[in-house]
């Protein structure tokens, strides 16, 4: 006789997967980029921009990221990078989920080619969000004024062609204080990462702005040796 076979385990649950983006732009102020659901779950919630992950299409979770910005918002966008994962039980009613969280910077001079569902929201006073995304786009938040403070980032939220002063205009938005002119400059000099645009100027007769770019937009999010800011370069 033989001996009983072993109880089968249950099936295991399946675990949703998906990608999230927080897009920001800075417009006057840091903004998100939000959606209404059209389905269930919390159909008409504001939501970010995500979806389930595509197994047979994404290479990896940031390109499911950079598919899921050009079909929910329209938007290529200068950067992206992963920001975290959030998971657990709770966070959507379906079911057990994964959100493989990114943070996206776009220009605001690029947002009139948008999406015409997209509304954008004052990080600052964002409304009720779907599940877990308040806290998602907090992190986010903290993750772009964190890294202002050491890298250029703050330069992809300036579009292609800009002057010295708007791209402080833009790190001081993000960290929230003035910086010291001089300083500011011998430093983004010092980190060898913009170029001039020869012949282009912007402003008044008598005194007009040099035009500048990013000297390779491939490059991203160049991380600097040292700090950007410190208390020389913070205005008095």
């Amino acid at each position: 006789m033989n001996p009983p076979s072993p109880p089968l385990e249950a099936a295991a649950t399946p675990i949703l997967c998906t990608v999230d983006v927080v897009l920001l732009t800075l417009n006057p102020q840091l903004q998100v980029a939000l959606l209404p659901r059209d389905r269930a779950p919390l159909a008409g919630a504001l939501a970010l921009p995500g979806g389930f992950i595509h197994a047979d299409e994404d290479a990896d979770p940031l390109a499911a990221a950079a598919r899921m910005l050009r079909a929910k918002t329209g938007l290529d966008c200068p950067y992206l990078e992963q920001l975290a994962t959030f998971g657990g039980p709770g966070r959507d009613p379906r079911g057990w989920s994964i959100s493989v969280a990114h943070v996206a910077l776009v220009p605001a001079d690029l947002l009139a080619r948008g999406a015409p569902g997209l509304r954008w929201h004052p990080v600052d006073a964002l409304p009720a969000l779907a599940f877990d995304h308040a806290q998602i786009v907090a992190q986010a938040v903290a993750r772009v004024r964190s890294k202002s403070q050491y890298s250029s980032l703050p330069v992809h939220l300036c579009g292609e062609r800009f002057t010295l002063p708007q791209l402080q205009a833009v790190y001081e938005a993000l960290l929230g204080e003035p910086l010291n002119k001089v300083s500011f400059r011998r430093r983004i000099d010092e980190m060898d990462l913009l170029e001039p645009i020869e012949g282009e100027r912007t402003g008044g007769a008598h005194r007009p702005a040099q035009l500048w770019r990013l000297k390779d937009r491939r490059r991203g999010a160049l991380t600097l040796t040292d700090r950007l800011l410190g208390p020389a370069i913070l205005a008095p």
